[in-house]
């Protein structure tokens, strides 16, 4: 008895690499079921962001000759800290659908590992976005936060793009850690990076021993380019903008890039 093959190389590849708006909608209900993950990238940097605010004197005042004012720096601190938060967390879920069986099940249809890898990524994205949006909302009706119209667009902008990088780093986390606690795991280091980076702390000196640290994480230079939309002057003009703060992001993001890229092609390998 003889058995028929199938020769898949004759049949048309799916067209977006397999991508459907149901897998889609799938993928972003799992993520919108965890709710530890929405409590920690949605809400928390809201609640921080109201404590702090309240907390700091002279949360009014102008940052010199800014027309953000310090409580504006707060938010788009909280901000920077939801995204980095939610998007590494919807790249490391991986990890999750790796322990369920859920990725192997999905290598029978016709979505492709690219396509797959694409797709976390843009839902880790849509998730940065809600998880920035919540915040900046919060700090316009709170009336804690005040720049100039323009302001709020580049600073959103960077965050939001920025937050690319981290995806890539939940991405090749989700892909090397064999367990489900991988934001467990993440959770804490994402913390201490954040304060290292300088997002909890006001203005870094550069020439500092402190800012000789921070310059070294992969929060540091996307923190620095984030906040520096705020230091446009009454003149028009912004204080200097350092090229080592984007060499320091597209580094690291490199290097999560090739991590990512690294532990997809092993897991994708496997039999």
């Amino acid at each position: 008895m003889s058995t028929a093959t199938i020769d898949l190389s004759t049949h048309p590849a799916p067209r977006s690499g397999g991508i459907t708006l149901t897998i889609l909608r799938i993928e972003l209900r799992r993520i919108l079921r965890n709710k530890r993950t929405l409590i920690f990238t949605l809400v928390f940097p809201v609640v921080m962001f109201l404590f702090i605010a309240s907390q700091v004197t002279g949360q009014d005042d102008q940052m010199g000759t800014a027309y953000a004012n310090v409580g504006a720096y707060i938010m788009v601190s909280m901000a920077l800290y939801g995204a980095i938060m939610a998007t590494t967390a919807a790249g490391a879920s991986v990890s999750i659908e790796r322990a369920s069986g859920w990725s192997r099940q999905l290598r029978l249809t016709p979505l492709r590992p690219t396509a797959y890898v694409l797709m976390k990524v843009v839902l880790a994205l849509v998730i940065g976005i809600v998880a920035t949006l919540m915040t900046f909302v919060v700090g316009e009706l709170s009336g804690k936060a005040h720049m100039l119209g323009r302001t709020w667009l580049e600073a959103g902008t960077i965050i939001i793009a920025g937050s690319l990088v981290f995806a890539a780093l939940g991405l090749f986390m989700g892909y090397l850690l064999p367990s489900e606690n991988a934001m467990q795991f993440l959770g804490p280091i994402l913390a201490v990076l954040s304060i290292l980076g300088g997002i909890f702390s006001p203005p870094i000196d550069p020439h500092s021993t402190y800012g000789h640290i921070a310059a070294l994480t992969p929060v540091y230079g996307y923190s620095e380019i984030a906040h520096w939309p705020l230091t446009l002057s009454h003149d028009g003009s912004y204080d200097s903008f350092h090229f080592s703060w984007v060499v320091n992001l597209v580094l690291w993001g490199v290097v999560f890039v090739a991590g990512a890229a690294w532990r997809f092609r092993k897991d994708t390998a496997r039999v």
